[in-house]
């Protein structure tokens, strides 16, 4: 069942703060949003009888009786999210809170292409609904991350380097075809940073990289994910010095992608005689001390701390994230470590944290269902 979320701006905002867990009671609602608190009681008994709220139990109590406690109604409904990698789709059903109810990894090759692609996803998408959720929850909206570049007014993916056929195709509208609901499509690693932003609650600026297959980061700025015109974040096609020249698959040279990511090493491991499916194999390498692998994984975390240097010098970020598959190769993050202090100006540095991400491999699809929220509250 498809069903878009039944409120207005003022009810919009009161159960957005609930789901967030921002508040558990009408006096938290009150307090947080400025309303009044008969204008809160009336919208939040609006929200009850549409289903999209439940109150009971007792919450805190700040002083006095304990107040009853708002939750969302467990009918209010759930979001489909989707992560695509090169190679395979991270699928999952998620509550309005952006808790995940059930969460399934397939194989996908975005190489076959926009179409393809998609129809795999939103057949997984109806067959874990079918198995997972019941009949009178509603799905209230829909949204995958792509590896790539997408514009944010036309929700299409713009010269992907790694995605053949994708190139200015219509994804939010191929989806549209299927589902009558609020669509979102973003970039992976601007999904990954809403994502890991919920786990630094007391930083208001974050970068999070993504290493894997290619190179990605995220850029949350005051709390909020910072878009531009859908570039934004994007360090993979920075060029990089080098002794040699290597054709990065953007076509220019010297990329940093063509240098750091999963991709660019496994190709140089190929080279050395040793073959790997995928990045995460690497991390396997460098845990059992193979010296080429440890090399290779060390030189990107450099050359990634020094496109790094100039962006904590200008940005003053409060933490750097580190995720992806190849984040849990420790030469990776402590070379980025050693380039980002050595080369930083003291000030910009003197409060960094440059830790792995907090948020798992479930942090996109978290930050989609963040997002989306967002975007069926407006819708």
């Amino acid at each position: 069942m498809e069903q878009r979320l039944p409120v207005n701006g003022a009810q919009g905002d009161l159960l957005r703060l609930v789901a967030t867990g921002g508040a558990e009671s009408r006096a938290d609602l009150a307090r947080l949003s400025g309303l009044a608190a008969s204008s809160v009681s009336l919208r939040v008994e609006e929200l009850i009888a549409a289903g999209l709220l439940s109150e009971e139990g007792s919450g805190t109590s700040r002083g006095g009786r304990r107040p009853r406690r708002l939750r969302l109604s467990p009918t209010a409904g759930v979001l489909a999210v989707a992560d695509l990698g090169a190679n395979h789709v991270r699928l999952g059903v998620l509550d309005l809170s952006g808790a995940p109810l059930v969460v399934e990894e397939r194989p996908c090759a975005i190489a076959k292409g926009p179409e393809a692609t998609l129809d795999l996803v939103t057949a997984a998408f109806d067959s874990l609904l079918a198995a997972h959720v019941p009949g009178d929850v509603p799905l209230r909206g829909v949204g995958t991350g792509v590896p790539g570049p997408v514009d944010p007014a036309t929700l299409r993916v713009v010269t992907p380097s790694r995605m053949p056929g994708w190139n200015n195709f219509p994804v939010a509208e191929h989806l549209a075809n299927r589902y009558d609901l609020p669509i979102l499509v973003e970039n992976d690693a601007n999904l990954m940073a809403a994502g890991e932003a919920r786990w630094w609650p007391g930083s208001r600026n974050l970068m999070v990289l993504k290493a894997g297959t290619g190179i990605g980061c995220g850029v949350i700025t005051d709390g909020r994910l910072h878009r531009g015109r859908g570039a934004a974040g994007d360090i993979s096609h920075v060029r990089v010095l080098s002794d040699s020249s290597v054709l990065c698959a953007c076509g220019h040279p010297d990329c940093l992608e063509a240098y750091a990511s999963g991709a660019a090493l496994m190709s140089a491991l190929a080279e050395a005689g040793i073959v790997v499916e995928r990045p995460a194999d690497i991390v396997g390498l460098v845990d059992d001390a193979v010296p080429s692998a440890t090399s290779l994984v060390r030189g990107a975390g450099r050359r990634i701390g020094e496109v790094l240097t100039v962006l904590v010098n200008f940005f003053n970020p409060d933490v750097i994230a580190v995720g992806g598959s190849l984040s849990a190769a420790e030469p990776l993050i402590t070379a980025i470590r050693a380039a980002v202090y050595e080369r930083c100006l003291p000030l910009a540095t003197r409060d960094l944290e440059i830790a792995p991400a907090r948020a798992g491999r479930d942090g996109a699809l978290v930050g989609a269902g963040a997002l989306l929220l967002e975007s069926a509250l407006a819708g």
